[in-house]
């Protein structure tokens, strides 16, 4: 998908937007924007009328303080950093990123250029699914990425639509996870000077245990918004809704007092 534009602090309007990771999974145990400054319009595939991704926030705590540890503060920065890249696909490691995340996806199966009908096989709106990368950046590619290696029998399971009885008219699977990561973005508000809400206070210190936290969280974010697409037995026009009752869901299990790692939340369960 491509853009974003605040409305009055309390809406989201998201147009058609959009690491390779050795991360080792745990099972319950320890364990970038678009170069065009595109900043608003209207996502294509869900229909008109239905841009809005609006929220109310849980509470703005103006006394939360915390002095981040050396550990905290250079994961925070470093997450930061990932979360202001653009995809450029003139770069040789994004557009290794990209043939990655297509080896990744479809094993043994031939790619036949960054430019290619096949994209859409994934769920990307073109042929050139470089272009829905703008609303959330590079870091929305690192996060399919880190999810197809990380839980691969989930992510197949998502991206063949092989649980529950399926809507005619489906999310389109890669667009869908990039709209769940600038959802998670906003949700956290790392950008903020100082933090804000307890969801981002809490997710400084599962940060702090956890460097690929957000990526983890990414992933639980993911199989949470299917379950409840199937529970509604939503269509791809009641996708933003989904999108916000996943958002509400994830801040109830992150506010839950024995979640210490993303690990702890209990939809951690639903990937494997």
């Amino acid at each position: 998908m491509s853009g974003v534009v605040r409305n009055q602090g309390s809406c989201v309007a998201v147009r058609a937007f959009s690491p390779s990771s050795n991360f080792n999974r745990c099972s319950h145990g320890h364990g970038s924007a678009s170069s065009d400054g595109t900043t608003c319009g209207r996502p294509a595939w869900i229909g008109k009328g239905l841009t809005c991704v609006c929220f109310k926030r849980k509470g703005v705590y103006e006394g939360i303080y915390i002095n981040l540890t050396p550990k905290q503060a250079k994961r925070l920065k470093r997450l930061k950093h990932r979360m202001k890249v653009y995809f450029d696909g003139s770069r040789p490691d994004h557009q290794e990123a990209l043939r990655a995340l297509w080896s990744a996806t479809y094993p043994g199966k031939e790619l036949h250029g960054l430019i290619s009908d096949q994209w859409k096989e994934m769920g990307w709106q073109g042929r050139d699914p470089s272009t829905d990368f703008r609303g959330a950046g590079f870091i929305s590619l690192e996060n399919l990425l880190f999810f197809a290696k990380t839980f691969s029998t989930s992510f197949q399971g998502l991206l063949k639509k092989q649980g529950g009885k399926r809507s005619a008219w489906e999310y389109p699977f890669a667009v869908a996870g990039v709209n769940i990561t600038f959802m998670i973005m906003q949700m956290l508000d790392l950008d903020a000077t100082k933090p804000r809400t307890f969801i981002r206070s809490i997710f400084l210190h599962i940060l702090s245990e956890n460097e690929w936290a957000f990526d983890l969280l990414y992933c639980v974010a993911f199989v949470v918004m299917d379950k409840q697409w199937l529970e509604r037995n939503a269509t791809y026009m009641e996708f933003n809704d989904v999108l916000k009752s996943t958002r509400a869901q994830l801040e109830r299990e992150l506010l839950m007092d024995d979640v210490l790692r993303i690990e702890d939340m209990p939809s951690y369960s639903l990937l494997c």
